[in-house]
């Protein structure tokens, strides 16, 4: 295949996984600023989710995708930080990770390490740069604080279980099966919940004695909100990073106060990415992690980018744990 053509996932509107189109793109050249990357592995994410069914809204037609990782094949002018041949990772805007190959900005690539493999890059880089900032930035975790982490078995989850772990934090983590509740423990969650067999505001209060955590991390969204916020401390920040079950309803900031002066954030990967310095900082910090073996990526899912439909019936549905990817 030439440099100038790829197989990619486009969208024309928004909608169910079948919305999702495998087609042949012509690419050019790269220009000024932007580099050609060969993919060898994409990774799969809920921010896809939203992106497909128009949550979050884009022009159309659209790729969708946020991470891959593969070699450089070309470089437009001006363009220092990569060059053809090396081999390098991503996650971020512009969408379009879903492709055998695509022209990017250059700035957002950076250059992966020999120890790590294609598929784990994949696999890792959107999820392990997000528990990086919000554990390092959004609520700087010192050690030996007890913290509340929604969905402790899904991709981010498995890999906020280690790291906490490895930090010296106590984990509380939510899942949704008796399965998940294993597969967290393994991957070093202190503590588990199965939110369908226990109340988790109350389990919470019991494991803290009725203290509450600091800070709760939650890519839930509407179906955990309010009692997220029932398991803060006072002066506790709520961290709402995502919103698998639908967007957080509206609520009154009376809501914060009258539990203790409470503070709230609703960050996005790319603004604490969007500066190089603070990507190549974030992305050295995720890497040495993974080499020390203190975090392991769990890729626990394998589909062939053709069969994207499947990989988004399966992540909407809760049947994936893990990391998940797609091989182009």
């Amino acid at each position: 295949m030439s440099t100038s053509t790829s197989k990619a996932i486009r969208i024309q509107q928004t909608g169910g996984p079948e919305v999702m189109e495998f087609v042949d793109v012509t690419l050019g050249q790269p220009g000024p600023g932007e580099a050609l990357v060969r993919h060898a592995a994409c990774g799969l994410n809920f921010i896809d989710v939203y992106f497909r069914t128009g949550l979050y809204p884009q022009p159309l037609p659209a790729g969708l995708g946020m991470e891959a990782s593969g070699v450089v094949e070309a470089v437009g002018e001006g363009v220092t930080y990569v060059k053809p041949g090396d081999r390098v990772a991503y996650a971020g805007r512009p969408n379009g990770a879903y492709a055998q190959a695509r022209i990017m900005p250059a700035d957002n690539l950076v250059r992966l390490p020999d120890s790590i493999d294609f598929e784990t890059a994949a696999g890792m880089m959107l999820q392990g740069l997000t528990v990086q900032y919000l554990f390092h930035r959004t609520f700087p975790l010192k050690g030996g604080e007890t913290i509340l982490f929604h969905a402790a078995a899904g991709g981010v989850g498995l890999i906020a279980s280690q790291w906490a772990r490895a930090i010296g934090v106590n984990m509380i983590g939510t899942v949704g099966s008796d399965e998940k509740a294993e597969l967290a423990k393994a991957h070093g969650c202190t503590h588990v919940i199965n939110y369908n067999k226990e109340n988790f505001v109350e389990r919470v209060k019991e494991i803290t004695e009725s203290k509450g955590v600091p800070v709760v991390y939650d890519s839930i969204g509407k179906d955990t909100f309010t009692g997220s916020l029932d398991c803060l401390s006072p002066l506790g920040m709520m961290v709402s990073f995502g919103s698998a079950s639908g967007p957080v309803p509206a609520f009154g900031l009376q809501e914060l106060a009258s539990r203790g002066s409470l503070f709230i954030t609703r960050p996005s990967l790319m603004s604490y990415t969007a500066k190089r310095a603070d990507l190549e900082q974030m992305a050295a910090h995720l890497f040495s992690m993974v080499e020390s073996g203190k975090v392991k990526i769990d890729i626990r899912q394998r589909y062939a980018l053709s069969d994207v439909a499947q990989a988004h019936r399966d992540l909407e549905a809760r049947k994936t744990t893990g990391s998940t990817i797609l091989i182009p």
